[in-house]
Order: C-alpha cells, then sequence, then structure tokens
C-alpha cells in the first residue's frame, strides 16, 4: 500500500522570504521545510528568486514529472501507430522467452 503524502499550500505570511532574511534564518527555514511539507518562495528586490523544497517533496515532483512524460510518450506513440496488440505483443515474448507453463 503507498501513502501519497502532498505538499500543502504556501502560506503566504510565512513561506515567502527576503534573500537577506533567509540568509539570517538558514537553519530554521531547512528544519521547517520537512515539519510542514510546504515550499518556501525566496525573495530578491521584491521578485521569486528560488523556492525551497525538502529532499523528499523534491523527489515526488520528480517521480511525478517523469512518469507523466513516460505517458505521454506511450499516447504519442499509440496515436502514430508505434504500438502492438496484447495477443501480438504475447507473441512476440514467446517467441523470444518461450511459453509460460501452466
Amino acid at each position: 500500500m503507498t501513502i501519497q503524502v502532498t505538499m500543502k499550500p504556501l502560506h503566504i505570511s510565512e513561506d515567502i522570504l527576503p534573500i537577506a532574511d533567509f540568509k539570517a534564518r538558514a537553519s530554521e527555514v531547512v528544519r521547517r521545510l520537512k515539519e510542514h511539507r510546504r515550499p518556501v518562495v525566496i525573495t530578491q528586490s521584491g521578485k521569486p528568486a528560488a523556492v525551497l523544497l525538502s529532499p523528499e517533496e523534491f523527489d515526488r515532483l520528480s517521480h511525478r514529472a517523469r512518469f507523466l512524460d513516460a505517458v505521454g510518450e506511450g499516447l504519442a506513440d499509440a496515436e502514430a501507430g508505434r504500438a502492438v496488440s496484447d495477443e501480438a505483443l504475447g507473441m512476440l515474448l514467446d517467441d523470444e522467452f518461450g511459453k509460460l507453463k501452466p
């Protein structure tokens, strides 16, 4: 069983920090990433400059992006006729590896 842990929504008053505040409180901010499971936006000259995520959240987002890319490639292959039926795949596998024994 897989438990999906999702990123919590950004709290504007707590999760957007000027870079000077981040520099002064970096250790605390990094510690909070894991506790709150929310991203932190670092601003420079009043504009977003960086987003900090916990390693777990980064991994989750990276995995999701790779999965969505693979699904998109599969759909494009199917639309372009670069796919085989289940039956044809079964025959190809049987030819390559032999038939399964009951």
